[in-house]
């Protein structure tokens, strides 16, 4: 089989018109009736009007008494009027009918009781006073909900008040979705190398259900043509839209393409977007066919931005652009020109400024979806944003959610996970925004007011003191404070079992092992570099020096899979992931932050949190750690 090639690069909005045009929703517009009860989140496919009225009698708003407007006329404190039960009034609760003859009520509370079946009166009562006439909420007739509106919670009751018992609504579309991949398994542990969890089609089929369509998923296809052609005759068939994952771009076993174009039409294939440039859109039998990249964050983003949209107007319903605000970006970054590229981004509001700070930007990074609570967009033609720039960000989470984050920038280790968590669990659900750029990085953060804490552990070659020298260089006329952490153990990461027998950092230049290395300007990074210089050995000698990753655990996992021998981490990071360590010298991991901040709810919860017992021992079972000094508060004043 030839590969394919793309056959074209349109901008997404293009896209979209020449995609949609080819369809009319207005005929794929089918209605069904559904009880009233069941039909939140569905969409009214004609006008709704009340069949009765609510209240459909006059009923009293209060506990009291129904009294004849005209038998209270004169009624004051001075000269108060007897009543007299069944004659002159009548005992009624909330909601109950006014008798016929009577036009009026008298709260319970302003009557006297002279005897039973007796009372008086202070004041008169207007007609119709404390009375819910026939209508007053709904009268017959009237409109309730119009068409193409999607029906909220709310909107049940007064549809049940007015009578409407049974709603037609647009039918959910179905949506048939088809996995294929020869490499792709059912999730599972029992995994061997080559293996990749199949979990797109469970992403699909959520989306799907939030979106009010109807999620069909089938079983997994493995890459053959005829297998993967017959799976989308059959899913063409039985639903109204259909999409395919992997296979869409342009190698030797895609073959989404060439099916489409075999037995359909494909209208589009490659967007100008990032990821998720290679998408298909196609069509079959009228049906609207879509070939999705495999990559998850390719895979999301071309739900979002398309199949969405979609489902939107199979439902009669306008696109929701969703919740937009603006931010301020808090690190460069660098675009290509032949793209709109969606951004995945942390947020966090500091003082007034929401801070959008990216995430990885890598199609596979499943984890920066989970972790992101926005998505900016960078427009074609644009080389990229400056840190600092202005930006537009969709969001994921509520703004109230937000405003509860702590933003966290700087240096990486396993107990800020276990700090997020226990600041989650805490009384006010705080939540915690981590973004790994090294210590440096998160005092940089903090000179600029984009963080509110900046974890940190650098060490003064010259004084051997960690961190305060830094504050004092880089945060000079600033009043800083530092809220001390954990002294934790550093060393080397080996294999179970150590099978190079290292003993310390002459043994990786002499034996010239795969080293791993953290990011420049990660207090690690520094650290590694200290140890270097000390024992008179080159960078040029420890292989793999250039070679980075941004945290602990991300070394200890390269280790673990054989993809590196050695490289430097916190003793935590090895017993994580089941490796041998080797220390090398204990270290000061403090928590730096504007003296300011001290006074807010949210920082005043850290401290209380790693100050807490449920945190120690978390650290104990981490292993590693001295926390006699966690929590103490240092003001260094600039």
């Amino acid at each position: 089989m030839m590969s394919n090639i793309y056959l074209s690069n349109y901008e997404l909005d293009d896209a979209l018109n020449i995609y949609f045009s080819n369809f009319d929703f207005k005929e794929k517009l089918e209605s069904e009736e559904i009880l009233t009860c069941e039909s939140c989140g569905r969409v009214t496919s004609k006008a709704v009007y009340a069949k009765i009225s609510y209240p459909f009698y006059n009923s009293s708003a209060m506990d009291g008494i129904a009294v004849k407007s005209e038998k209270t006329i004169g009624a004051t404190e001075k000269n108060m009027i007897e009543l007299y039960e069944n004659e002159d009034y009548i005992v009624v609760d909330t909601g109950d009918p006014i008798p016929k003859g009577f036009d009026s009520v008298i709260m319970v509370e302003d009557i006297i009781k002279v005897k039973e079946g007796c009372v008086k009166i202070y004041k008169s009562a207007l007609p119709y006073e404390n009375i819910r006439p026939i209508g007053e909420d709904i009268v017959q007739n009237t409109l309730i909900l119009p068409s193409n509106h999607k029906i909220r919670a709310v909107d049940i009751g007064a549809l049940l008040c007015g009578g409407v018992n049974s709603i037609k609504v647009y039918k959910k579309p179905k949506v048939g979705i088809i996995p294929t991949g020869t490499e792709i398994v059912e999730p599972t542990l029992d995994l061997k190398i080559g293996d990749i969890i199949e979990s797109n089609s469970r992403v699909f089929s959520a989306l799907i259900s939030e979106w009010g369509g109807e999620a069909v998923r089938y079983n997994i296809v493995k890459d053959d043509y005829e297998k993967i052609k017959t799976a989308i005759i059959k899913a063409v068939d039985e639903n109204d839209i259909v999409l395919i994952n992997a296979g869409s771009s342009a190698g030797r076993e895609d073959f989404t393409y060439s099916i489409i174009n075999e037995i359909g039409k494909v209208f589009v294939h490659g967007i100008a977007i990032k990821p998720g440039k290679p998408v298909i859109l196609g069509k079959i039998k009228d049906k609207p066919v879509i070939g999705i990249p495999g990559y998850p964050v390719s895979a999301y983003i071309i739900m979002e931005n398309i199949v969405k949209p979609l489902l939107e107007k199979y439902q009669g319903l306008l696109h929701d652009e969703g919740d937009i605000k603006e931010a301020v970006l808090s690190r460069r970054i660098v675009s290509s020109l032949k793209h709109l590229e969606f951004v995945r981004v942390k947020l966090g509001f500091v003082g007034d400024k929401l801070i959008a700070t990216p995430l990885n930007r890598g199609a596979g990074a499943t984890m920066s979806l989970v972790n992101a609570d926005g998505i900016l967009k960078i427009p074609q033609n644009c080389e990229g944003l400056e840190a600092g720039s202005k930006v537009k960000v969709n969001l994921l989470k509520k703004t109230n959610e937000i405003k509860n984050t702590i933003v966290v920038i700087g240096s990486h280790d396993p107990i800020v996970d276990v700090v997020s968590d226990l600041l989650k669990k805490s009384e006010g659900g705080y939540s915690l925004s981590s973004s790994h750029v090294g210590s440096m990085g998160g005092i940089l953060s903090l000179k600029k007011e984009e963080c509110h804490i900046a974890p940190i552990h650098l060490l003064d070659m010259e004084s051997g003191e960690y961190n305060i020298p830094y504050i004092n260089k880089y945060l000079k006329g600033m009043d800083v404070a530092l809220i001390k952490g954990v002294k934790r153990i550093q060393g080397l990461m080996v294999k179970k079992g150590n099978p190079y027998n290292i003993k310390d950092l002459n043994d990786v230049a002499k034996l010239k092992l795969r080293y791993i290395n953290r990011q420049k300007g990660s207090g690690t990074r520094l650290l590694l570099d200290y140890n270097l210089k000390k024992l008179g050995i080159d960078f040029s000698a420890i292989s793999g020096y250039e070679r980075e990753e941004f945290t602990h655990l991300g070394v200890a996992a390269a280790i673990k899979e054989d993809d590196a021998d050695c490289g430097m981490g916190v003793y935590s990071a090895a017993q994580l992931m089941n490796l041998d360590f080797i220390p090398i010298c204990s270290e000061e991991y403090d928590f730096a932050l504007h003296e300011s901040y001290l006074e807010m709810p949210m920082i005043k919860k850290f401290i209380e949190v790693i100050k807490s017992e449920e945190f120690f021992k978390q650290l104990d079972r981490l292993g590693g750690y001295d926390y006699l000094e966690c929590g103490k508060i240092m003001r260094i004043r600039g």
